[in-house]
């Protein structure tokens, strides 16, 4: 009876790793630890059952597709936002960061960006320096010499900025459901940036989210070239120099629009700031 004992108890381990092998892997219970003379049997009897694979699916791979909310995330988080202002002067209130999700403006929220744009401190010291340049060069002889002929120039240039803010921030903004900011693209290389930038004065988005014509930009800044033909010498009343004025306002904001597109990049790899 003792040697029946003796050699059913070495046949024992034998037998489990029969019934191991024999039995499907879909019939097997879960147990609490393997065999610890058959760790391999176990770890191969996982893999057919799809153990180690259901396993491996969790973990995402460097090929596995992310959902369209982590992408958006992880972009979000690898794009520099854009700061309130540019140099620490220029403000940068239009500007809205690349991936942000913001609600539209409404026509108070539109008259607050003309306002704050037309009359922040840095728009005095910007006027106060295009009127000396512009009296240096004598570009409006009739302003004369002087100091009476800065305060001309300075009067003029500051109706000149006030002006164009007012329709192409709230006027025509709020008449065609325009939203007057400008929207960093902020993924892609530097010429397809730098063409999406440039597109802006003739596309812009609308309050509904939308795309359209650009009327704020362009009949905007047509219009105040125009009216600054009332309160400008009667020379200046053209055609010829309203249209000039009308293009060199929207040359001026393409030039923004190019800073405004690459400032976040450039603070953040060139100058080094959060």
């Amino acid at each position: 009876m003792a040697n029946k004992v003796s050699a059913l108890a070495r046949l024992t381990p034998l037998l489990l790793i029969a019934f191991v092998t024999a039995v499907p892997a879909q019939t097997m219970q879960p147990v609490s630890a393997p065999l610890p003379d058959a760790p391999s049997m176990i770890q191969e009897q996982q893999q057919q059952s799809g153990t180690t694979g259901s396993t491996q699916s969790q973990t995402p791979g460097p090929d596995m597709k992310l959902p369209e909310s982590s992408k958006v995330e992880q972009n979000s988080k690898s794009t520099p936002e854009q700061p309130k202002r540019i140099l620490y002067v220029i403000p940068n209130y239009r500007a809205v960061s690349a991936d942000a999700n913001v609600p539209p403006l409404d026509v108070k929220g539109k008259f607050k960006l003309f306002f704050d744009d037309s009359f922040d401190y840095s728009t005095f010291l910007y006027v106060g320096a295009l009127a000396g340049i512009a009296q240096a060069n004598r570009n409006v002889p009739e302003f004369g010499d002087g100091a009476d002929a800065y305060g001309r120039y300075y009067y003029h240039f500051f109706a000149d900025q006030g002006v164009g803010n007012f329709f192409t921030e709230f006027a025509l903004p709020s008449a065609f459901k325009e939203d007057p900011r400008y929207f960093t693209l902020g993924h892609g290389g530097f010429f397809h940036r730098t063409g999406y930038a440039l597109s802006r004065l003739a596309v812009t988005r609308t309050d509904d989210g939308g795309s359209s014509f650009n009327f704020s930009e362009v009949i905007g800044n047509g219009a105040a070239a125009g009216i600054s033909g009332l309160y400008y010498p009667s020379g200046y009343a053209t055609w010829t120099k309203t249209g000039q004025r009308w293009a060199d306002q929207l040359a001026l904001d393409a030039v923004f629009n190019v800073l405004k597109e690459f400032w976040p990049d450039i603070r953040h790899s060139v100058l080094h700031q959060n």
